[in-house]
C-alpha cells in the first residue's frame, strides 16, 4: 500500500514542477507577475524595477489537489491505476518466467540451495527498494524480487511436500507454512502504511531487509545450503504434468482465488483516496481484516480440509472470493470495508490450504513422486493471479471503474467454482492408489522415525511384497 501513495506523490511533484517551470517560461521580459504572499496576505507586483505593495482583498491561490489529504478523481490519478498495476505485475511476471527452471532445478541439487539463494535476492530487492526514488529502479526492484520468491516459494513447498509423505500430516504442515505466509501479508500493510505516513519510505524496507538477514542466516546454520542433495528418482517431466487436466484444475482454482486480492492491492488504495478521502495509514489497515481471515483460514482448512474433501473446500472457497470481492465497491468508509475483506482472505485461506497439498497428492497418485515441477506448476497459477490481476485490473479500473472491475472478477470466481467437483475422485495408476490406501505400506512408514524399521513389511499383503 505505500507504492500507490508514493507513486502518485512522485508524479503530482513532477506535475507541479513541469506547471511551474512553464509559467516561468511563458512570463515575457519586463512583464509585470502578481506575487500572492500567504505569510501576511498580500499581493505583491514585480516588475522589472518595481515592488508594490496592495492591500486589496487577494485572489485564492491554486494549491495543489492533493494538500487535503483528499485526491481529486482526475485523469492523473486514474492513470495511475495502470502504473501501479504494472509495477505490481513485474514480480509476479518475472516469477512466472523463472518457476520452469527451478522446479526442473531443485531435482537436481536439492531444495535447500534454491531456498538459500531466493532469500539472497530477496534482501538485494528490499535494500533497492528503500534507496529507489524513481519508478524504474522501483520496477526493476520488483522485478528482482520476483526471482528471489520462485526460487523460495518452489523449494519450501516441495520440500515439505517431500519431508511430509502422509497426506493428512502434508496439509497440516502446508497450512503451517502458508500461515507463515499470512502472517506477512498480515503484518506488511499495516506496518508499511503506518511507518511511511510517520517516518518515510525507507525505514520499513531496511526493517525488512534486516528480517531477510536474519532468515538467511538461520537458512544456513540449519538447513546447510552448501551440501547438494539431489532427488533419488526421477521426476516427471514439467511438460507431461502441465497436461494432467486434475493439475491444472487445481492449478486454475489457485489461480483464480488469489487473482481477486491481486486485483485489490494496486486498485483498492486509489480507488479509496478517490471516494474516501483515506489517509496514508488506512491504504494498509484496510488489508488487516482479509490477512486476519487468511492466517485463520489457512490454520483451520490445513487439517479439516481433509476430512471434507480437499474439492468441496476450494468450490466454497472460490464462490465465497466472488461474493465478497463484488461486495467490496459497496462500501461507503473504511469500516464497511471490514466484512467482504475478511471473506476474501478467510476464502482464499480455503483455497489455497486445500488446493497446495492436493497438487502434491495428484503427483503422489498418477505420476512419481519428486514435487519441484509440480510445485513450479503451483506457483505458476499462484503467479498468473498476481500477474495478470494487477496488469489486467489497473486498466480495467481506468477504463470502466472500480465497481465493474470487481464485479467481473467475482462472476470469473463463482463460474470457475464447479469445476473443483472432478477433483472429488480423480483416477490414478493402480499400483499407486494401492500404495497410497495401504496403510501399513513402506512408503508411508518411511516418514514416521519413532516407528522403526522393523514396522516396514511387517504386516504387508503378500501380493505387494514382490513391488516393495
Amino acid at each position: 500500500p505505500i507504492i500507490p501513495s508514493y507513486l502518485y506523490s512522485l508524479d503530482e511533484s513532477t506535475e507541479m514542477g513541469l506547471k511551474n517551470n512553464t509559467l516561468t517560461q511563458q512570463a515575457p521580459a519586463g512583464a509585470f507577475n502578481s506575487i500572492v504572499s500567504l505569510y501576511d496576505n498580500t499581493v505583491r507586483t514585480a516588475g522589472p524595477n518595481i515592488t508594490v505593495r496592495s492591500t486589496d482583498p487577494p485572489p485564492t491561490p491554486e494549491l495543489p489537489q492533493n494538500s487535503s489529504e483528499c485526491p481529486q478523481s482526475n485523469r492523473m490519478l486514474l492513470h495511475e491505476n495502470v502504473k501501479v498495476g504494472l509495477l505490481f505485475a513485474s514480480k509476479a511476471t518475472v516469477q512466472l518466467l523463472i518457476n520452469p527452471f527451478i522446479g526442473p532445478l531443485t531435482n537436481r541439487v536439492g531444495y535447500q540451495l534454491p531456498l538459500f539463494a531466493g532469500f539472497c535476492i530477496m534482501f538485494i530487492s528490499t535494500i533497492m527498494f528503500a534507496f529507489s526514488s524513481s519508478y524504474v529502479l522501483l520496477f526493476l526492484a520488483r522485478s528482482l524480487q520476483g526471482v528471489g520468491s520462485s526460487c523460495s516459494s518452489v523449494a519450501g513447498m516441495g520440500m515439505l511436500a517431500s519431508a511430509y509423505t502422509d497426506d493428512e500430516e502434508r496439509g497440516h504442515a502446508i497450512g503451517i507454512a502458508l500461515g507463515g505466509l499470512a502472517m506477512g501479508v498480515l503484518i506488511g500493510p499495516p506496518f508499511g502504511s503506518v511507518m511511511y505516513e510517520f517516518v518515510g519510505k525507507t525505514a520499513p524496507f531496511l526493517i525488512l531487509a534486516f528480517l531477510a538477514l536474519f532468515d538467511g542466516a538461520l537458512q544456513f546454520f540449519v538447513l546447510q545450503p552448501s551440501k547438494v542433495a539431489p532427488e533419488s528418482q526421477k521426476g516427471t517431466s514439467l511438460f507431461t504434468l502441465m497436461k494432467d487436466p486434475y493439475i491444472l484444475i487445481a492449478a486454475g482454482a489457485i489461480c483464480f482465488g488469489n487473482m481477486a486480492i491481486a486485483m485489490l492491492e494496486p486498485t483498492l488504495p486509489i480507488w479509496m483516496m478517490e471516494t474516501m478521502c483515506a489517509r496514508k495509514w488506512q491504504l494498509g489497515v484496510a488489508f488487516l481484516p482479509a490477512s486476519i481471515s487468511y492466517l485463520i483460514g489457512t490454520y483451520i482448512f490445513g487439517t479439516l480440509a481433509v476430512k471434507m474433501g480437499r474439492w468441496l473446500c476450494a468450490l466454497i472457497g472460490i464462490t465465497v472470493v466472488g461474493i465478497s470481492v463484488i461486495c467490496v465497491p459497496f462500501a461507503k468508509s473504511i469500516y464497511g470495508l471490514i466484512v467482504p475483506n475478511f471473506g476474501i482472505g478467510f476464502a482464499i485461506g480455503m483455497v489455497d490450504s486445500s488446493m497446495m497439498p492436493i497438487m502434491g497428492y495428484l503427483v503422489d497418485l498418477r505420476h512419481v513422486s519428486v514435487y519441484g515441477s509440480v510445485y513450479a506448476i503451483a506457483d505458476v497459477a499462484f503467479c498468473m493471479g498476481f500477474a495478470l490481476g494487477p496488469s489486467i485490473g489497473g486498466a480495467i479500473s481506468e477504463s470502466i471503474g472500480f465497481p465493474w472491475l470487481m464485479t467481473i472478477i467475482g462472476i470469473v470466481d463463482i463460474l470457475y467454482a464447479p469445476l473443483c467437483i472432478f477433483l472429488r475422485n480423480p483416477p490414478g495408476q493402480e499400483e499407486k492408489i494401492a500404495i497410497l490406501m495401504d496403510t501399513n505400506c513402506s512408503m508411508k512408514t518411511r516418514s514416521y522415525s519413532t516407528q522403526g524399521t522393523h514396522h516396514q513389511g511387517e504386516n504387508m499383503d503378500p501380493e505387494y511384497e514382490d513391488y516393495d
